[in-house]
């Protein structure tokens, strides 16, 4: 005897609590058309997700064309084909479009994709619909390019999960024939369903309810259960005027052990020692339009087997699973089989009788705001985002955010060294405007401090300085300042020439009371102050304001284009279904995220060039460094936020998620990274977290290269600062972007 292509051991799944799939068992031959029946809910969906590979069982084991779903997913995927039970292809691609892409994606070379496209056209019937966008198709149209795209690649084994849900009956038949046809070339199908009809079609059937598999066996086969057929009874069929008028009192009689409508018709199962003559006077109904005897049907089986299993002690599983095996798939919600009820005739507009319970425009008003409350309340992250992250963020950025410019970062290039020169260097400290970082020893080294930013003034004493004050000569203080910070750069000005003002005042009183001298002339003899601070704008001597916040944008936009683009693409494909259609596809994981993140790293590199014509050409703002190594770093800054984005991707399972995490993401990129406030005024430990902030590092690098002209060495610090954040975003991204459904 052949293996079995699909072998289903005790195969188990559980979402925490709820169990989805209980300890299914069941083989599937070559070649044969495997249904699996049961109510929305009941496990479908989860079994053919554990044998796709997309989602771990929780328990047993299983095998698709001998591979464990486990260990040989990725080897299962290429012999495979999947139709979803939405339809989730890609509608703003074509019908060719779609073709091509799944076509590729499973590796098919020019020559064969063409051969196989004209093949699939043919069996589907879409040959004349090829540039047609898949957004524009009917419902029918729809299955059939789903099922195109999913044999493009000739598999083994066909999945197809509810394929003819929502369709119209015609559309239905045209699917179920083509797939008698590629069950007559040897394609082994798998088909989910809750249609009987469809049941019938099937060479072998399961039937699953609320995670359980309840029967198993041939169509034929389960018409003859005993649950089914119990001794002494019989089964007719009932035409009565009004038959729903009547299921209920048929229900209550002790010879009738079920009643189901059936359109406009009852079938009874009753024992065979009472006529349907008899029960039908004891509702008093004297006699019916047409009755005869009937064979059950796959939904008297199911029907059956329901109310079997409804009955049982959900605390045994033992007993439920007597007759046969078990799954499920999707929170267990059951539904009704397959069966229409004669509705009640609706009067038309003419003959409506007005409500008299119309109360006008405010009408529900009360109902509406109860169901969004509700609808909040279910929502974690919407009420995170509402409640938690606004008080964190005004507590932060009311600490943290700080407009009186302090602690300047300050390097001393002290040429004289004496004690008069190290109270002048006291002097500027004890303003508080200014915190010295480093004294520099000569002069590359304190043009390197000013030009790789790490300091924003530099002040240069004199060798003589202390001579040229017992002499009585003013001696001049040179103040360099960065102005590429229009805010930072006039407080330094503005304090450096007030503190010489006041070191020259007191110095002129001293001298005054003990000499009765002017304090200091100039070369013309004239009477001046003592010191002379003279400060030069470095970089922006304009001290012009876009200078300082133009550069800054161009890292803010980079990273909000890109940062949202890739969050957003990657969550409206897992709302769409799309997403994990491409999970089962042998698609690597390596293939599928660099695929996904190259266009909107381009995307980025153009929005990148555009921001930077502007600022050159709109604003003025010259690129004083490298444009290759701004380019470069521009690169790394962006592989950095494209990971952010693909982190956000695997955290936010809708696109309002999405926007909310990525809204808590930027707000401190603005406010924390020093493109608006300097980071130098926060508190130590707001100061702290900065660094975890990529777009902190490309900011500096941004404005070191532009408005200073810093190179490489000067900008060491903030690029192996971005480099880190960026493999650090990169590992967790990769890490939990994983080829398989989230749970």
């Amino acid at each position: 005897m052949n293996p079995p292509i699909i072998d289903v051991r005790s195969l188990s799944r559980s979402f925490g609590s709820l169990v989805a799939v209980h300890d299914v068992s069941f083989q599937v031959s070559r070649g044969s058309i495997f249904g699996l029946l049961g109510p929305n809910g009941s496990g479908k969906s989860t079994i053919i997700r554990m044998l796709l590979g997309i989602l771990p069982p929780s328990g047993g084991r299983a095998s698709v064309l001998g591979l464990d779903v486990r260990t040989g997913a990725e080897r299962i995927k290429p012999r495979v084909g999947y139709m979803s039970q939405q339809f989730s292809l890609y509608g703003d691609l074509s019908v060719r479009e779609n073709l091509d892409f799944y076509g590729r994606v499973y590796g098919l070379d020019q020559q064969c994709l063409a051969k196989r496209r004209d093949e699939v056209l043919s069996l589907t019937g879409l040959d004349d619909r090829l540039p047609q966008l898949a957004d524009t198709l009917s419902g029918g149209w729809k299955q059939r390019l789903a099922l195109a795209c999913s044999l493009i690649h000739e598999p083994e084994v066909l999945f197809l999960d509810e394929p003819t849900a929502g369709i119209d009956p015609v559309a239905r038949r045209h699917l179920w024939d083509l797939l008698f046809e590629l069950s007559g070339r040897g394609v082994t199908l798998f088909v989910t369903t809750h249609y009987m009809d469809e049941a019938e079609r099937c060479t072998e059937v399961g039937y699953i309810y609320q995670s359980r598999l309840l029967v198993l066996g041939k169509p034929h086969e389960l018409k003859q259960l005993p649950e089914v057929n119990p001794a002494g009874t019989q089964r007719y069929e009932i035409r009565l005027p009004s038959p729903a008028q009547h299921l209920a009192s048929l229900r209550q009689l002790p010879e009738v052990h079920d009643a189901t409508l059936f359109g406009e018709t009852i079938h009874l199962l009753m024992d065979q020692t009472r006529s349907p003559g008899d029960v039908l006077r004891q509702i008093g109904q004297p006699s019916a339009e047409d009755t005869r005897e009937i064979a059950p049907s796959l939904e008297d089986v199911f029907v059956t087997l329901t109310n079997n299993a409804e009955k049982q002690t959900p605390q045994d599983p033992d007993q439920a699973n007597e007759n046969a095996t078990q799954l499920t798939t999707e929170p267990a919600i059951a539904t009704e089989p397959t069966f229409h009820e004669s509705a009640e005739e609706i009067p038309d507009d003419a003959t409506a009788i007005e409500n008299p319970s119309y109360r006008g425009t405010y009408t529900g008003l009360w109902a509406v705001l109860l169901k969004e409350l509700v609808h909040i309340r279910r929502q974690p992250t919407t009420l995170f985002f509402m409640l938690v992250i606004p008080a964190i963020q005004t507590t932060i950025f009311g600490y943290a955010i700080d407009t009186q410019i302090e602690n300047i970062p300050t390097v001393v290039f002290n040429l004289d060294g004496r004690q008069l020169s190290r109270e002048l260097t006291s002097a500027f400290e004890n303003t508080r405007r200014f915190r010295i970082v480093s004294y520099a020893t000569d002069d590359e080294s304190f043009q390197r401090a000013m030009s790789s930013g790490r300091a924003k003034v530099g002040i240069r004493i004199p060798p003589n300085y202390v001579d040229q004050l017992l002499r009585g000569e003013q001696t001049r203080l040179q103040v360099l300042i960065d102005g590429s910070d229009s805010q930072v750069a006039t407080t330094a000005q503005s304090t450096a020439q007030l503190l010489g003002m006041n070191l020259s005042i007191q110095l002129a009183r001293a001298k005054e009371d003990a000499m009765q001298l002017a304090p200091a002339r100039s070369e013309s003899g004239k009477g001046v102050l003592p010191i002379e601070v003279r400060t030069r704008m470095l970089y922006n001597p304009d001290l012009e304001s876009s200078h300082f916040f133009v550069p800054g944008l161009v890292g803010i936009i980079l990273q909000l284009v890109t940062l949202f683009l890739t969050s957003f693409a990657i969550v409206r494909e897992r709302e769409l279904g799309t997403l994990e259609q491409l999970f089962v596809t042998p698609v690597g994981r390596t293939g599928l995220l660099l695929g996904k993140l190259l266009p909107y790293a381009l995307v980025g590199f153009v929005s990148f060039l555009t921001v930077m014509v502007v600022m050159i050409y709109v604003f003025g703002v010259d690129i004083r460094g490298s444009i290759s190594l701004l380019l470069a770093l521009s690169m790394l800054f962006m592989v950095c936020s494209l990971a952010l984005g693909l982190l956000v991707s695997t955290i936010a399972k809708t696109q309002l998620e999405a926007i909310q995490f990525a809204f808590i993401i930027m707000l401190p990129s603005v406010l924390l990274s020093g493109f608006v406030f300097p980071r130098s005024e926060m508190p130590l430990p707001i100061y702290l977290v900065t660094f975890m902030i990529p777009v902190t590092y490309y900011i500096e690098i941004l404005r070191g290269v532009v408005l200073r002209g810093a190179d490489f060495i000067d900008l060491m610090p903030w690029v192996i600062g971005l480099t880190i954040c960026g493999v650090v975003v990169m590992a967790l991204s990769i890490a939990r972007f994983q080829k398989r459904l989230r749970v």
